[in-house]
C-alpha cells in the first residue's frame, strides 16, 4: 500500500461493478459549481447494469459474510489507512466537483473516514446472547447475522462521508452494497472505490452504479429479491416514495430526511458563545446541511444584541472559490440552490422581514457565489420558517417565555437536530428533553461524530447512523433453541 496515487488518478468516469470499472451507453456531465465547467463526462447507468451491480453484490455475500470480524476488520482498516493518505487528494477532488472550501473538505474526508476506522472495530463486537434456561434440558442464544444485500442512495452535499457513514457498518456487519452517488458529485465515491479495491475489499462487496436515472434505480433496486436493505439520505418528499417502493418486498429501510433545525438563543445565554457556535453550525458547507441551524429563535430581551454580534460575525466570512484559502464559503450547489434561497428571502421581506445584513447573489464571483444574508422580524408563519433554506441565510424570529421558545422549535414536522444556548443547569435538563428532535446541541453547534447516534424524529427519518447502534441497523437477530440437551 505504499504507492500513491495522484489526484487525477483518482477521477474515475465508470461504473464500479463485481470489481470492474465498466463503461455505459449514455453519459453526463460533472461540473464545477464555481464557473460551470466540466469536470469529466462519466458513465450512467442502465437497469441491466443496475442488476448486474446487485448480481454481484449477492454472490459476493455469500464468502463476505463468511468472514471473521478481524478479517473484515483489516480490510476496513486499510481502507481508511489509504483514505488518510489520500486526505488532501480526496478534498481536492471533492472542492471540484460540490465547491466547498478545501480546507472544509479535508475535514470531511478525515470526518468520513472516521465511520470506516470506528465500525471497523465495531466489527468485533457485535455480540449476542445467551438466554436464561426455561427447561432443564433446553438452551435458548440469540445470534446476529448481516442483513444481505444493500441499496445505498446518497446525497451531493457530503459526498464522502454520507457514503463512509453507510457503507462502513455494512461492510462490517457482513453485507454487501450498491451505490448510486449523487449525478451532481460522483467523483468523491467513484474515488473511494479506487482505494477500497487497493485495500484488498473483494469483487463485488462494494458496487458503485452512478445513474441519471433515479427512478430506474431506485424501483430495480426495491424490486429485486436480492435486497434486503435500502439506505437512504435526502428529502423527506423522496425517502417516503422509497419507503412505499420497499413495502412490496418488506425491504428494511433507514432514512435519514430532512430538517428544519431550530437554534435558541435563551437571556441567560453566553452571546459570544451563542454566535461562536450558530457561525459553527450554519455556515458548515455554505449552509447546505441537513443539520444546519434554520429557525434562529432569540428571547426578545436579548435580541438587539445577538443580533449585533452575529452580524459582525457574518459580515467577517469570505465567500470565494473553494481552492482560495481565505475561503470561508464555496458556491451553492447549483442554479437551483441559489433561486430557492432568493425566492425564501424575497418572500419574508415581502411580508414584513427586515434585512440586517443584506448578502445574496455574488455576480462578480459568479452566479453560485451566494453572500451571507441576515434577516429579522420573521415570523413563523412565513416560508422561510418552513423550509429547509439550504443556503447562508440567517433568519431571526423572536420569543418571550421559555415555554414559547420550546413550543416554536418543536412546531415542525421535522425532528432532525436542534440547538440551544443557556447557562442555567436546570433549564438546560429541561429543554433538552422537551425538544423534539435526536440530536441536541447545548452550547454547541458541532454535534456529528462517528460515535454519536445520528437521525431524526417524525419525519426527519427511521433508524440511525455511526455509533455502537449504527451497525445494528445491518444485522438481523435470530433466536436459537436447542433441546434434547
Amino acid at each position: 500500500m505504499s504507492n500513491k496515487f495522484k489526484r487525477d488518478e483518482l477521477i474515475n468516469q465508470g461504473l464500479y461493478i463485481n470489481g470492474k470499472w465498466q463503461d455505459a451507453q449514455q453519459h453526463f456531465a460533472v461540473t464545477n459549481p464555481a464557473d460551470g465547467n466540466t469536470i469529466v463526462e462519466v458513465a450512467s447507468a442502465d437497469k441491466t447494469q443496475v442488476e448486474s451491480a446487485i448480481e454481484a453484490a449477492e454472490h459476493a455475500f455469500k464468502s463476505w459474510r463468511k468472514q471473521t470480524c478481524e478479517q473484515r476488520a483489516e480490510k476496513l482498516r486499510a481502507w481508511f489507512d489509504l483514505v488518510m493518505q489520500h486526505q488532501q487528494e480526496l478534498a481536492e477532488i471533492m472542492t471540484l466537483e460540490q465547491g466547498k472550501p478545501e480546507q472544509e473538505a479535508a475535514g470531511e474526508i478525515a470526518y468520513g473516514a472516521s465511520f470506516i476506522e470506528w465500525f471497523a472495530e465495531e466489527a468485533k463486537r457485535i455480540r449476542g446472547d445467551i438466554l436464561p434456561n426455561i427447561k432443564d434440558n433446553q438452551q435458548s442464544r440469540v445470534i446476529k447475522q448481516p442483513v444481505g444485500v444493500v441499496a445505498i442512495i446518497t446525497p451531493w452535499n457530503f459526498p464522502t462521508a454520507m457514503i463512509t457513514r453507510k457503507v462502513a457498518p455494512a461492510l462490517a456487519a457482513g453485507c454487501t452494497v450498491v451505490i448510486k452517488p449523487p449525478s451532481l458529485t460522483p467523483l468523491s465515491a467513484l474515488a473511494l472505490a479506487v482505494l477500497a479495491e487497493k485495500a484488498g475489499i473483494p469483487a463485488g462487496v462494494i458496487n458503485i452504479v452512478p445513474t441519471q436515472d433515479s427512478s430506474m434505480f431506485s424501483e430495480t433496486v426495491c424490486a429485486h429479491k436480492a435486497v434486503r436493505k435500502l439506505s437512504f439520505t435526502g428529502s423527506t418528499a423522496v425517502g417516503s416514495k422509497l419507503m412505499k417502493l420497499c413495502s412490496d418486498q418488506i425491504i428494511k429501510v433507514s432514512l435519514e430526511l430532512g430538517g428544519n433545525a431550530p437554534f435558541i438563543v435563551f437571556d441567560d445565554a453566553d452571546l459570544d458563545i451563542a454566535v461562536e457556535q450558530l457561525i459553527a453550525c450554519k455556515f458548515r458547507n455554505a449552509g447546505q446541511t441537513c443539520i444546519s441551524a434554520n429557525r434562529v429563535l432569540v428571547q426578545q430581551s436579548v435580541e438587539k444584541a445577538f443580533v449585533h454580534k452575529l452580524k459582525n460575525a457574518m459580515q467577517k466570512l469570505v465567500v470565494g472559490k473553494g481552492q482560495n484559502k481565505d475561503s470561508d464559503l464555496g458556491p451553492l450547489i447549483n442554479q437551483d440552490a441559489v433561486d430557492k434561497a432568493s425566492d425564501l428571502v424575497d418572500d419574508a421581506i415581502s411580508n414584513g422581514a427586515r434585512f440586517e445584513l443584506e448578502g445574496g447573489v455574488d455576480k462578480q464571483l459568479g452566479a453560485l457565489f451566494y453572500q451571507p444574508q441576515l434577516l429579522t422580524s420573521v415570523t413563523p408563519a412565513m416560508s422561510i420558517s418552513k423550509t429547509e433554506i439550504f443556503a447562508p441565510v440567517v433568519a431571526v424570529q423572536t420569543f418571550d417565555t421559555e415555554d414559547e421558545g420550546i413550543d416554536l422549535a418543536n412546531d415542525t414536522e421535522f425532528g432532525l437536530a436542534a440547538y440551544f444556548c443557556a447557562s442555567a443547569t436546570d433549564r438546560i435538563h429541561r429543554v433538552s428533553e422537551a425538544l423534539e428532535a435526536g440530536l441536541v446541541g447545548i452550547n454547541s453547534g458541532a454535534i456529528s461524530h462517528a460515535l454519536h447516534p445520528f437521525g431524526g424524529f417524525k419525519q426527519s427519518g427511521i433508524g440511525r447512523e455511526g455509533s455502537h447502534y449504527g451497525i445494528d441497523e445491518y444485522l438481523e437477530i435470530k433466536t436459537l433453541v436447542q433441546g434434547a440437551l
